[in-house]
């Protein structure tokens, strides 16, 4: 498909590393911090005439040197994700980390910015902080290219003088709502996002993106994943898209944030039409403290205290059940095998070799919070997600890798 884009996951190592980081940006989440789902995106639209039941808490602009605590972005992620993204013409290829948890796009963290004829300086300052990072440089417009098909003209970038926290890539591609981009360009009361130029130049009708994985089998990095701009890529899922109205309930309702109920088996009832939120930059399957001691005893598991995670003998993982997502009136089912870390990548985990980890953590605090659950990476990997602003809506399908023997 002419939209889709091939992207590539890292998944930071350390087991310790990706449960805590887990846990952090939970903890961040769970306080309201750094709306930017598409609440976020439709309150600025209509702020004027529209009051908000829940107030999130303040975020202090992303140029502000006091948003590090604050923001909820990729810096903060245990796994990330790159794109090549080509920016002049001729372009120049650049890698960039796709983040949903903020909206300025910029290059120089590593390969200098080379100006071309469709570069032009605005000679406006530019700075952004990030929950660990940051960079300021200079803001240009320019063509930039995901694909052949998804080419932006006079797209607002930044181009890095100084970059701090961003060793392997040369810069992000934010695709999250236009309202994180407030007080980051002087002069510039916000700037549009690569989503809001692909719309309003036609390039898209539906301001959404679409994500399928080929679940990770292997520690090399592999393009296995696929971004789709304003579509959705038929040719990867085995069923209708179930489509889902952003919760109510806050603080699940300023991300992407649905109601879903969780039951393990044929009668474990973990979660009842709870909130939560399905969230890319979270490795693992995140429950509230109450449900996730419903599924430990259920599955027999014990809390490995090297990793953090829970594991399971062979035998147990022989009697293990399914975990059913019932999400906007259609049941999804999180096979045995889907609900392990991959056996191959334990050593990412700095676990031990042949021994089964689950993928279920403890979110740290109990049901009835307002976000009771993270469907991140893990849970994912075995489905295709749409991530509709237009309609506010969030879209789940099964695909050939649901119900995949892989791990």
């Amino acid at each position: 498909m002419s939209n889709s884009l091939q992207f590539t996951s890292h998944i930071v190592h350390g087991a310790k590393h990706i449960l805590a980081r887990d846990q952090a940006r939970a903890k961040k989440l769970l306080a309201g911090l750094h709306p930017h789902g598409p609440v976020a995106f439709h309150a600025r639209k209509s702020r004027h005439h529209h009051h908000r039941s829940h107030e999130s808490a303040p975020v202090p602009p992303q140029g502000d040197s006091t948003a590090a605590g604050h923001s909820i972005d990729v810096t903060d992620a245990a796994v990330t994700y790159t794109l090549p993204v080509g920016v002049g013409q001729p372009p120049t290829t650049y890698t960039l980390l796709i983040d949903t948890g903020s909206s300025n796009t910029w290059v120089g963290a590593q390969k200098k910015y080379q100006p071309t004829s469709t570069s032009k300086s605005t000679r406006k300052q530019v700075t952004v902080t990030y929950g660990s990072g940051s960079f300021s440089g200079t803001e240009f417009t320019d063509q930039v290219s995901l694909s052949n098909d998804l080419v932006i003209q006079n797209q607002s970038i930044g181009v890095a003088s100084t970059a701090q926290g961003f060793d392997d890539v040369d810069g992000i591609l934010g695709i999250g709502p236009v309202d994180l981009t407030e007080g980051t360009v002087k002069g510039a009361s916000s700037v549009p996002t690569v989503t809001d130029n692909l719309f309003t130049q036609g390039s898209i009708s539906t301001e959404s993106i679409g994500i399928s994985y080929v679940p990770t089998t292997s520690a090399d990095e592999a393009a296995n994943g696929e971004l789709s701009f304003g579509s959705i890529d038929t040719s990867k899922i085995t069923g209708d898209v179930t489509f889902t109205p952003i919760t109510s309930t806050s603080p699940a309702s300023n991300y992407w944030g649905i109601d879903q109920t969780l039951t393990y088996g044929e009668g474990t009832h973990l979660l009842s039409g709870n909130a939560g939120i399905v969230d890319t930059g979270t490795t693992l399957l995140l429950i509230a403290t109450d449900a996730f001691q419903a599924y430990q005893k259920a599955t027999g598991a014990t809390l490995d205290q090297t990793t953090g995670l829970l594991t399971v003998t062979e035998e147990q993982f022989g009697n293990m059940q399914s975990l059913f997502f019932e999400i906007g009136g259609t049941s999804f089912e999180l096979t045995a095998n889907a609900q392990i870390w991959p056996r191959s990548l334990n050593s990412t985990l700095g676990g031990e070799e042949g021994k089964i980890y689950l993928i279920t953590a403890d979110l740290g605090s109990n049901s009835g919070s307002g976000l009771d659950f993270i469907n991140g990476f893990a849970f994912l990997q075995r489905f295709y997600s749409v991530y509709d602003t237009t309609n506010s809506q969030v879209g789940i399908a099964t695909t050939p890798f649901t119900d995949a023997e892989t791990n």
